[in-house]
């Protein structure tokens, strides 16, 4: 006999999950708009809100759940940090540690045979590009710069989309029939098409940073020049038009776009340092960027960034209103990463990692330092790399030595500005066996927090790392049938992924990511 506690409680689980079934059924999401502002922590989030009740942040807020204790998959590189968007998951599934990284199985791009040992970096950053004779690129990737695989015996070009190991959500909606869209910073941002290379029906990649020619990141200015490229494209979307304004095939059910404003503007030490940005001779020209104290608040360079991000989530906003989309799109402001330090008087630009080991008292005879030194100068080939900024990666041509190599710098973590080392079995527990894995480094350091190992005078901030800086990002998903709230729960970005197929009524575990690290859905959210 069931007792009547018992029954009560029966009865209540019942109409819980009925009101929760009731209210996934009645959503009216047809669209999820995804928009990356690189760099948003989630205090600046909570400060813009305060200090600008008028804001579109503000406005988003109040129509949506703000997750301020939301963090993104360590490390927080800029192709983890998207790939924890779109995938729902980290490197563990994905693959891909950096956008310049290094993997086990792949030949230099000139090695054209595949001839001799594997292993070399994978480069997929600007520098991948075709250029015109003016130095600009033409948006497309050059095949002949990528590195090469062996494919069934053929040696061929590995694209970027190619090069991930799991699907996105962009796949899967299109799969269900939905038109895709994305916009971001670098051409091999091809990798969000994901394996099957044509996910997304609609990839804009306007270059930011032209590897021979002028790179907008030297200044605000010319960085919000290129995010406007993009926010038009989204507003071309919004109206049914493709990115470029020629006639497309109607809304897509999901798009968005990445914003690099921010980011800059925290980073840069000095707005247009070196002048080339033609359009920034105004009030910003020279002027510090970052914040000016722990407490976020933003110099004058960081605002110019935040307030034209959030002008342009404005516009977002109110084309989404004039075309009557508003109330069926799934409205979502996150990051693929945060920045550290925020604090200025905790920057620590000590070297590059390498070069700090080789200046060691025994720095150019101990074995342990002399393989970090040879990993560093390695160009090509088989020997190994070495990745640094606020994080140091270390990939090893004899794997055998990581144990020896891992015990040298825990030694001399001080002199290294080391917080941790992980190799061994810490390693393990947070990703793949580098020993069984060709992507996963023999070795992460995470350095002292606000240490970025280089010596540029060009940044004061940069990402990567493990820190809370970097890792504690923005995030609000706002629709106006959401009742507002701040949820101070801990999440992960890569929820976002399993929450927009979630909203759109397609099945989250149609992501590969998701099946392999269990990936759950946002909570406090009726989808």
């Amino acid at each position: 006999m069931i007792s009547r506690r018992l029954f009560s409680a029966l009865a209540a689980t019942i109409v819980l999950f009925a009101g929760a079934a009731q209210a996934a059924s009645e959503s009216n999401i047809q669209h999820v708009l995804l928009i990356s502002v690189d760099g948003l922590h989630a205090l600046d989030v909570a400060n813009y809100v305060q200090g600008h009740p008028n804001s579109a942040l503000a406005q988003l807020s109040r129509t949506g759940i703000t997750y301020s204790n939301a963090r993104t998959p360590a490390n927080s590189d800029s192709f983890p940090g998207l790939m924890a968007l779109v995938t729902g998951g980290s490197p563990v599934t994905s693959g891909l540690f950096y956008d310049v990284s290094y993997s086990r199985d792949i030949f230099d791009p000139t090695n054209t045979t595949c001839s001799g040992g594997a292993g070399n970096t994978m480069v997929f950053d600007e520098s991948i590009d075709v250029y015109n004779a003016q130095n600009v690129s033409l948006n497309v990737i050059d095949p002949t710069k990528l590195p090469r695989v062996l494919d069934h015996g053929a040696c061929v070009p590995l694209w970027p989309h190619q090069a991930i190991r799991t699907n996105t959500i962009f796949e899967v909606v299109k799969a269900g029939g939905g038109h895709t869209a994305w916009a971001d910073k670098h051409p091999a941002y091809d990798w969000v098409n994901g394996p099957s290379g044509t996910g997304v029906d609609d990839l804009f990649t306007p270059e930011i940073t032209n590897a021979p020619g002028l790179d907008a990141t030297v200044s605000v200015v010319c960085t919000v020049e290129n995010d406007d490229k993009k926010v038009q494209a989204i507003l071309n979307e919004i109206h049914g038009l493709k990115h470029d304004g020629t006639p497309g095939p109607g809304v897509p059910a999901v798009f968005g776009m990445n914003f690099q404003a921010v980011s800059v503007g925290q980073k840069l030490s000095k707005d247009n340092f070196d002048g080339s940005c033609a359009d920034d001779t105004g009030v910003l020209n020279g002027q510090p960027g970052g914040y000016l104290d722990g407490a976020g608040t933003p110099s004058a360079v960081l605002n110019y960034g935040l307030e034209r991000t959030d002008q342009a989530l404005g516009k977002m906003i109110q084309a989404l209103k004039a075309q009557g989309l508003y109330e069926s799109t799934l409205f979502i402001v996150s990051a693929k990463h945060g920045q550290s330090p925020i604090n200025p008087v905790k920057v620590n630009k000590p070297e590059h990692f390498a070069n700090l080991v080789a200046a060691l008292p025994d720095g150019g005879t101990n074995p342990a330092a002399l393989v970090i030194a040879g990993a560093a100068a390695c160009s090509t080939g088989p020997c190994g790399f070495v990745q640094d900024d606020d994080i140091a990666l270390l990939w090893l041509p004899d794997q055998s030595q990581a144990p020896a190599v891992a015990a040298y710098l825990n030694a001399n973590a001080n002199a290294l500005f080391i917080d941790e080392v992980l190799a061994g079995n810490e390693i393990k527990l947070k990703f793949s066996d580098p020993n069984h894995d060709s992507r996963t480094p023999d070795i992460l350091v995470q350095p002292i927090y606000g240490t970025i190992y280089t010596t540029s005078t060009k940044k004061n901030a940069e990402h990567g790392g493990f820190s809370f800086g970097d890792t504690n990002v923005g995030l609000i998903v706002s629709n106006p049938s959401l009742k507002a709230g701040v949820l101070k729960t801990p999440v992960a970005t890569s929820q976002v992924a399993v929450t927009i197929l979630q909203a759109l009524g397609l099945d989250p575990n149609a992501l590969k990511s998701v099946q392999v690290e269990k990936t759950v859905e946002l909570p406090g959210l009726p989808f």
